[in-house]
Parts: C-alpha cells; structure tokens; sequence
C-alpha cells in the first residue's frame, strides 16, 4: 500500500512539472510572437513611408526612374516577406524570406539617398527631409524590435532544448523558432539619412 502511495505521488509530481513545462513554453511562444507583432507595427510603418518617398523623388530625379523602381519593387517584395513572416512568426523558411527581402529594401534605398545627393532641389525639400527624418526613426524602432524578438526567441528556444524540458517539448512538438538575422554586417545598421 505505502508503495502504491509513493508511486502515485510521483507521478502526480511528474504530471504537476510536465504541466508547468508545457505552460512555460507557451507563455515563451507567445511571447516571440507578440515581440514579432511589434516588428510588424514598425515595418509596416517603414512600408507606407516608402511610396511618399518616392512620389517626392520622382519629382526631381526624373533621369532615375530605374532606381525608383527598383526601391518600390523591393517594397513590394519585403510586404510579401512580412505577410509570410507574420502568418507565421519564427518559421525558418519565412523568417529567412523576410530578412532577404528587408536586406534588398536596405540596399535600394541606399542606393536612392546615394543619388539625391547629385539633387540639389531635392535634398532642400521639406517634404523629403520629414519622410527622410521618419524613415531614419522607423529603422531604429524595427532595430529596437527586432532585439526583443531575437531575445524572445532565444528564451523560448533555450526552454524547449534543456533537459528534461527537451522531453515536453519534444511530447507536445514544439517546434523551434527561427531568429530574425541579417547576413552582412553593414546591412545591420539603419539606413544613414543626411540632407544637410
């Protein structure tokens, strides 16, 4: 009977932790998916600051309907990245598309900036030094956010490979999260915006 009794506490003391375990994952799961929703917020921002960015150029760089283009197009392609990305916040494959999509967006609007500098008019022009300003903003909130979402997910990933944690996780498939990484240093910082 004693024996009976130990056994029983055991397991009740074994499904008590695993309860505790599964409910800490999800707390960490959603909280990498709450942190990514605010990367969202801020993308999304960066997004519709672009096309107004551009109307203004297209005004004075009337030659540079190539690079114009190339920027929108690389708008277009990083809202793709992000609907993905936001369907399913810490995927690998979406994460992935989405931080090369952003990379490409970085890389266009540099190029942009680059050229208003030949602009004379256009470097003087309120309107492009407010979007610029905004866009500058933006990029250090998306930095900001994308921080906490890597620190998100690397919490809920740490929870899910310790051991004996690794055998909830493993029990209820909880599937790793994929951090939201850009390749090239110099792609890490925010787009560098000077009009003066």
């Amino acid at each position: 009977m004693m024996s009976s009794l130990i056994l029983l506490a055991i397991i009740v003391a074994f499904a008590f932790y695993a309860i505790s375990v599964y409910n800490g994952l999800v707390t960490s799961r959603n909280a990498y998916k709450n942190a990514f929703a605010q990367i969202d917020v801020q993308l999304t921002r960066r997004y519709d600051l672009i096309p107004n960015l551009v109307e203004t150029a297209k005004g004075y760089m009337k030659h540079e309907r190539e690079t114009l283009e190339a920027v929108i197009q690389a708008r277009n392609s990083a809202v793709s990245g992000l609907s993905a990305a936001k369907a399913n916040p810490g995927d690998p494959q979406a994460m992935q598309q989405l931080s090369g999509a952003e990379n490409a967006l970085t890389q266009t609007l540099g190029r942009l900036f680059a050229l208003s500098e030949a602009y004379p008019d256009l470097k003087a022009n309120q309107n492009m030094m407010q979007l610029s300003e905004e866009l500058t903003s933006t990029e250090n909130k998306v930095a900001f956010a994308r921080q906490a979402y890597n620190d998100s997910v690397m919490g809920y990933n740490n929870a899910r490979e310790v051991f004996p944690s690794s055998i909830v996780a493993n029990m209820f498939s909880f599937q790793p999260a994929q951090l939201l990484e850009i390749e090239a240093p110099e792609k890490r910082e925010a787009v560098k915006v000077s009009f003066t």
